[in-house]
């Protein structure tokens, strides 16, 4: 039986026929069908050839239009069949996700005019999922405890009794609840603070069995940016543990919206520490008969971590716009934390005489040792000054200390990039002003391929910009009048992008006092599962949308999309990571902040025009436009010959 979609001979290099089909599917096949050629297509695909070949990492650099999801798609497909393992293709966030898998989505297209059988399964992060012990507690809170019984009802029966499954049956996902907002579902998702491994509920647990299922797929593996990094991340502490990685050997890597994924790497490093997570640690050694000099330990060792804590609280400072609190560093601080390594120190030279007289359960001390190493791993760093970024969030269960290491190159270097594996990078910004080592440079990445194709469609008479440099202070309610009046002659139809949840909030907080005045309705992110609400706006054709993730990845063709608001210039926000960078540079605002910001705006105009036949308007805000060099920047950012209007009245 013939595994591949044309006539294979073994004796002529497999990616080099894989490419000839590719060419005659974009050539013969797809325009027979009714599809447009686009030239394009072609370039990339014989760019991907040598990238497949030589098994390289590449920049695929494709403007919105030239279709270059069906490329990446063919070839991964095709070389996960020939290396028999599968394609991992991990997009951005949740949303892209859904994007590329829904009915009508890019692999629907090619099983359907190519007449393939397409494996293709999700691989969602584990907070997509409901925890089904986080629920339990939901249930029995007084707010919206009704509302968590009747999800608990809804469960599948074999997740309340010990019934066998005849086939796999995903249940539990972000997605099966749209309804519930993001602070609700934060209540029953999971989080990194749950401990998985011993909980008595795993092998029902929706997350497990979702695992178990994506990794028998023979062809592809959608995920997030954020699931591979972590699968990165814990790949060897999971290989210690007895279990399996978080996905399967793979054949190739395609990072869709690939600019992100440093952010996501970075994300996946980190560690959190919790004094009542840790007391919950050692709370397990007192479970049996252990010696009294380890007692002694574990009470001390959780009387410091109470006192760090504090002190952490203590000396930390709320940042603008931003749920992150930055920790004011002193010598008191860096001495309470070597105190507390020390502390950890001492309950690990008593587990090692305790192990040798098996007072404790094997298994319960296995766990206890992976979170003290996993802790002393993350204390470890404050050693060196250089060599992190942290900072406190805190919720109703107090703070979390989050402990990140600088630089992840070197991880992605070792772990990613120096893999004999093709990696592609595919988005319509990976480079700045055509060069492509911005990218390359914070990922570690010293050999490779890149191109770019520019976009098929006529911008010139597609799209208009209007720009406003008005101060978002002074001029707030002006700014608002402005935006309502370009609103109103859009007639709704507008995705509002937001640089940070802080800004989205203050603009609902104003609009909705007055939101019956218009005939059309506000949508926000946050008020209902993504996608969910991805659909509302684009089923209602004269809503608008209010969105901080959308800036990548969003396609709604047609007159749904009409105008993009970007309410700022999307500069990186003032949190610890990007305070870093820019301590690490000559000059930050030319090498950190405005290659950043210009990504990002070419990708949030980016969602306006995705067919032929799309026309809109962009407005852009931001009172960096004052500056001669930064308007400039702006402007040779966006598409060549588009019309551009200063609207500040």
């Amino acid at each position: 039986m013939n595994n591949y979609p044309f006539s294979y001979d073994p004796k002529q290099p497999f990616v080099t026929q894989a490419s000839d089909w590719i060419a005659d599917v974009f050539y013969e096949i797809l325009p027979e069908a009714g599809f447009e050629i686009r030239d394009e297509q072609i370039y990339m695909a014989f760019q991907l050839e040598r990238a497949y070949s030589e098994k390289a990492t590449i920049f695929a650099e494709a403007g919105v239009g030239t279709g270059k999801t069906l490329v990446y798609l063919l070839y991964a497909i095709n070389y996960a069949r020939y290396t028999r393992k599968p394609a991992i293709i991990a997009c951005a966030d949740e949303s892209l996700i859904e994007q590329l898998v829904k009915p009508e989505g890019d692999i629907a297209k090619l099983a359907r005019y190519l007449d393939l059988t397409i494996d293709a399964r999700l691989g969602k992060s584990p907070h997509q999922y409901i925890c089904l012990n986080k629920l339990d507690d939901a249930r029995g809170s007084l707010e919206d405890g009704d509302l968590y019984q009747e999800i608990y009802q809804g469960l599948p029966d074999f997740v309340h009794s010990p019934v066998t499954m005849q086939s796999f049956y995903p249940y539990g996902n972000r997605k099966d609840y749209s309804d519930l907002n993001d602070e609700q579902w934060n209540k029953i998702g999971w989080d990194v603070f749950q401990d998985c491994l011993v909980c008595s509920r795993r092998h029902r647990c929706g997350q497990t069995l979702s695992r178990d299922h994506y990794r028998k797929s023979t062809d592809l593996i959608i995920c997030s940016h954020d699931f591979y990094m972590e699968h990165v991340w814990t790949y060897e502490a999971r290989k210690r543990e007895g279990q399996l990685p978080l996905l399967p050997e793979h054949s190739s890597v395609v990072f869709d919206e690939g600019h992100l994924l440093e952010t996501a790497a970075q994300k996946a490093l980190t560690y959190k520490l919790n004094h009542a997570v840790f007391d919950g640690i050692l709370s397990r050694l007192l479970q049996g008969e252990i010696r009294e000099s380890l007692a002694v330990a574990i009470d001390e060792a959780s009387m410091q971590s109470e006192h760090l804590f504090s002190l952490i609280d203590q000396y930390s400072v709320r940042i603008p716009a931003s749920d992150r609190k930055e920790i004011v560093w002193n010598e008191e601080l860096l001495r309470e934390i070597a105190r507390f390594r020390g502390m950890i120190d001492a309950i690990e030279e008593e587990l090692v005489y305790e192990s040798g007289v098996y007072s404790l359960d094997s298994y319960q001390l296995k766990i206890v040792e992976e979170h003290l190493e996993m802790i002393q791993l993350a204390l470890g760093l404050f050693k060196q000054q250089n060599q992190f970024i942290s900072w406190v969030m805190e919720d109703k269960e107090g703070i979390t200390l989050v402990i990140m290491p600088k630089w992840v190159k070197q991880v992605l270097k070792e772990q990613v990039f120096s893999r004999q594996m093709p990696v592609v990078f595919s988005s319509a910004t990976l480079s700045v002003n055509g060069d492509f080592r911005y990218i390359a440079d914070s990922l570690g990445i010293e050999n490779s391929l890149d191109f770019t194709v520019q976009s098929p469609y006529d911008y010139e008479n597609q799209m208009r910009v209007a720009t406003s440099s008005l101060d978002n202070d002074a001029d707030y309610s002006q700014k608002i009048g402005i935006a309502v009046r370009m609103l109103q002659q859009s007639e709704g139809r507008t995705l509002i992008l937001f640089p940070s949840k802080e800004e989205l909030n203050l603009f609902k907080q104003h609009m909705e006092p007055q939101a019956g005045q218009f005939a059309f309705r506000f949508l926000y992110e946050g008020d209902s599962e993504i996608s969910h609400l991805i659909g509302e706006f684009q089923n209602d054709e004269t809503s608008t949308l209010g969105a901080v993730t959308l800036w990548e990845g969003l396609d709604i063709p047609g007159p749904s999309l009409s105008h993009v608001i970007v309410w700022s210039l999307p500069f990186p926000s003032r949190d610890p990571v990007f305070a870093a960078k820019r301590r690490d540079a000559s000059n930050a605002f030319e090498e950190v902040d405005m290659p950043y910001m210009l990504l990002r705006l070419r990708q949030g105009a980016g969602r306006l025009i995705r067919t032929r036949g799309d026309r809109g308007t962009i407005t852009i805000f931001g009172q960096e436009l004052k500056d001669e060099k930064v308007r400039e920047s702006v402007i040779q950012s966006l598409p060549q010959g588009v019309s551009i209007q200063l609207i500040d009245r």
